[in-house]
């Protein structure tokens, strides 16, 4: 009687391989990467893997500048290098910015700093609660962004194309205007 090529043999199982073969696709976030997941601007947190982006706008919610850190990075960190070389009368920020090292950077540009002092602050600065309606402009400057989809989702693996994506979106933004 001869052998049918289509029915397998006896105690094999058709379609499974070695144990040893078996490599299950993973996300990209969890790979090793070279330099590690900070060089990619991905931080770790308890919603999973998060991105800050810190911007600089002008008056009308425009971005000028940005930079793109890991998500548990803090804001005061990045303030200081981000500041360097700009021109402003005024500089808004939120509570995260309070801090001394960032003020002096403000100083040292020889603008305001419109920045509400954190609630632990020892020494609260003054600062124009009025004036500092104005932050909105900065707000705006986000939503813009936020309007594409590729920077709200992140969908870029390294924070070189990450940081690509920010600035095409930052370019259709003012050839918008």
């Amino acid at each position: 009687m001869a052998k049918d090529p289509g029915v397998p043999a006896q105690g094999s199982r058709p379609g499974v391989g070695h144990a040893g073969w078996h490599h299950p696709s993973r996300s990209s976030t969890f790979s090793r990467q070279k330099g590690g997941l900070w060089n990619q601007a991905l931080g770790r947190s308890r919603g999973g893997c998060s991105t800050k982006i810190h911007l600089i706008c002008d008056a009308h919610g425009n971005p000028l500048d940005f930079l793109v850190t890991p998500g548990q990075a803090h804001e005061s960190r990045s303030a200081e290098g981000l500041l360097c070389g700009w021109q402003a009368e005024y500089v808004f920020g939120d509570r995260a910015y309070d801090g001394n090292p960032v003020r002096k950077a403000i100083e040292a540009m020889g603008a305001t700093a419109v920045i509400p002092p954190h609630p632990r602050r020892k020494n609260p600065a003054a600062w124009d609660s009025h004036l500092y309606k104005a932050r909105h402009a900065i707000e705006h400057g986000f939503a813009k962004l936020k309007q594409f989809r590729a920077l709200a989702a992140r969908f870029d693996k390294t924070a070189r194309s990450f940081s690509a994506q920010v600035a095409l979106a930052c370019i259709v933004i003012w050839l918008r205007l």
